[in-house]
């Protein structure tokens, strides 16, 4: 063990805490509207938070240690040129307002009232496997951190049985995020998660600290400077043997965040919980704010761990860490296990208590989440539109939480028997890819093209998911063919190529069909509920389009036009810093000298604004928080607003 009892005490407080504040939820959880949307009644920092906790998880976090241990600092740069595409997304309320106004709870709904109850089904069904598969191996990723990081034994004996360590960690994991789902649904889920994001930013800030003592930037870039020629930690620039996580990779990623913008249907719930469209826009404005504590911290772990590793003075440190990552058989968790193994000779007691009370917060924020998504998702798109009669509410509510508790088993097996081969993210990816190959175009055209048809729709989801699973077939089958082999070791496509290469292709495929089949425009004003469709405490007047929906409509306060101005400045300073120096080194190249500056500089601003916006933060989302009890103690249940959709709009109008 290595795990002290202060570190323990830590991690079982706060666990516990969770736990009761998650049962405390259950009694505002009356309907399945506040089941699965939590009623429409939440506030901007509360979503923000909690979504973004949501995204993160401990395979997230394990994700980012892999990438920033092979890549460093100068992964990072490339992660700039999305600034933009992110800024123009959230501003604009690409997608999200008019998902917002369908007044969808699932995405699939939304397919229902744009396209056909078929497609709904077929959609859903989709975008089940897709992320069930998808989530299937965080059960492991957490159980193995845990294992790993606090030093358990492989097996343990109990009344003269020898019993394997990792599934038991996953079960009481798995169990503790059922748990709370069940406990108050989307309602649960997302004050626990706020909790967790708000603790979480604060651990990771004190980690920084203690890292800043271990070692001194002057150790942290002596060593990254070492690294060989063409796999620079610290030069963006001088990367060309970094095969993964280089400018591609980001390039890639810029454009999946415009096209599959709301596409994953992981935290679908909150999608569908704010209290309007325009909060559900200024939670996503605020979202790069809310993340710079923690993808600091996801930065600066890694790298330190690298530093241990490597610096010839932490040699006899670094010589214990590595016979713990050589116990590992398998490879790929030896990557995976790599900078937590690491930390955990670094750190001391207490702080390793609130980093494995941090990673589990990110486990159980992700697990619930997911598990309430996909178990929602399978009720909601997959059996309910063959149901001729409606469920009573006590009957929907218990068939969402049986398939909760089925979502759960099946990522407990599949974590428990499936081997990863390549890198998480690039899992994620290509398992995600089942379901967004297609959906983007779906989404996109569903929204905002008049002349998309239900035909296209079919051919573009039909078309991203056959590329998804023929690459996921070829990886797993072409180390088995010697033929193929001696071409090359492994498939030569990673998930992120292979997704471009499914995003693009439905596209051509929707647009193509779209135009072939479509008869008449589809009316987007009864489904969005705008002019004289409009319901009675909604947004009746036009939102601006285009570029105008970039800037200062009638819903913005002057809080929400100062948080406009700061993020537009904020982003845009950051932006055509990179453009600059981008033309800086192409044209009369940069001293590797400069960027051992740049980096500190970097992390100083992200330190100084991540104190600022937890305090932020921390008010707002308390604020938000007593907010939504008040109005879920006195709200009026709605039977009708269950997902059921009737003349293209939600049935709950």
């Amino acid at each position: 063990m290595k795990l002290t009892w202060i570190d323990w005490s830590i991690v079982l407080g706060f666990v516990g805490a969770l736990t009761a504040l998650a049962a405390y939820t259950k009694r505002y959880t009356k309907s399945v509207s506040d089941f699965l949307a939590a009623d429409r009644c939440a506030g901007r920092y509360l979503l923000t938070m909690s979504e973004g906790m949501a995204g993160l998880g401990a395979a997230s976090v394990i994700a980012n240690f892999e990438k920033f241990y092979k890549a460093g600092f100068a992964a990072s740069w490339w992660g700039l040129m999305l600034a933009p595409i992110g800024i123009i997304i959230a501003l604009s309320g690409w997608v999200l307002y008019r998902y917002r106004e369908t007044r969808a709870m699932t995405m699939a709904q939304f397919f229902e009232m744009r396209y056909s109850k078929k497609f709904r089904v077929y959609a859903g069904m989709l975008a089940w496997i897709s992320g069930t598969i998808n989530y299937g191996i965080f059960p492991s990723i957490i159980a193995s951190f845990l294992i790993y990081f606090c030093g358990f034994p492989e097996h343990f004996i109990v009344a003269g049985v020898s019993i394997w360590t990792f599934p038991v960690v996953m079960f009481v994991m798995l169990s503790i995020a059922v748990f709370f789902t069940l406990s108050g649904g989307m309602i649960a889920v997302m004050i626990t998660d706020f909790i967790q994001a708000q603790f979480t930013n604060i651990v990771f800030l004190l980690i920084m600290i203690v890292l800043f003592t271990k070692f001194s930037w002057t150790d942290i870039t002596t060593t990254l400077e070492n690294a060989p020629a063409g796999k620079s930690m610290m030069n963006p620039f001088d990367q060309s043997g970094v095969s993964d996580f280089n400018f591609y990779f980001f390039a890639i990623f810029a454009f999946k965040a415009f096209y599959n913008c709301l596409g994953w249907q992981g935290s679908q719930g909150y999608n569908c919980s704010a209290k309007s469209p325009h909060e559900a826009k200024m939670a996503k404005v605020l979202g790069e704010w809310r993340s710079g504590v923690t993808y600091l911290m996801l930065l600066l772990m890694p790298i330190c761990a690298y530093v241990l590793m490597h610096a010839p003075e932490h040699a006899q440190v670094a010589q214990v860490a590595t016979d713990a990552i050589n116990q590992i058989q398998d490879p790929q968790v030896q990557k995976q296990m790599t900078v937590p193994i690491a930390l955990s000779q670094i750190l001391p007691a207490g702080v390793m208590g609130l980093l494995c009370a941090a990673m589990i917060s990110a486990a159980i924020s992700t697990d619930d989440t997911y598990l309430h998504s996909w178990g929602s998702i399978f009720i909601q798109d997959v059996l309910l539109p063959f149901k001729k009669k409606p469920l009573t509410q006590k009957q929907h509510l218990k068939w969402l939480r049986i398939s909760i508790v089925g979502v759960a088993v099946f990522a407990f097996f599949f974590s428990l028997l499936f081997p990863l081969r390549d890198y998480l993210f690039m899992f994620f990816l290509l398992t995600g890819t089942i379901y967004l190959g297609g959906s983007g175009a779906v989404i996109i055209g569903g929204l905002y093209w008049r002349r998309a048809t239900t035909q296209g729709a079919w051919a573009a989801m039909t078309t991203g998911w056959v590329i998804a699973i023929t690459g996921i077939t070829l990886q797993v089958l072409w180390p088995k063919f010697p033929a193929l082999v001696e071409l090359t070791p492994k498939f030569p496509l990673n998930g992120a190529w292979l997704a471009l290469v499914a995003y693009l292709s439905s596209v051509v495929v929707y647009v193509a069909v779209s135009l072939l089949t479509c008869k008449e425009p589809f009316n987007l004003e009864k489904m969005l509920h705008r002019g004289e469709y409009a319901l009675p405490g909604e947004q009746a007047s036009k939102p601006a389009r285009g570029w105008r929906a970039l800037g200062i409509t009638s819903e913005f306060t002057l809080g929400d036009k100062i948080i406009y101005y700061f993020k537009l400045c904020w982003t845009g300073t950051w932006f055509f810093l990179f453009v600059g120096i981008t033309l800086w080194s192409l044209i009369w190249g940069i001293p590797e000298s400069f960027w051992s500056g740049w980096w500190g500089f970097k992390i100083t601003i992200a330190a100084v604004m991540g104190v600022g916006t937890i305090i932020w933060f921390l008010w707002g989302g308390i604020r938000d928080l007593l907010e939504l009890f008040r109005t879920l103690k006195t709200h009026q249940i709605n039977e009708t607003d269950d997902g059921r959709v009737e003349e293209n709009v939600s049935s709950a109008n």
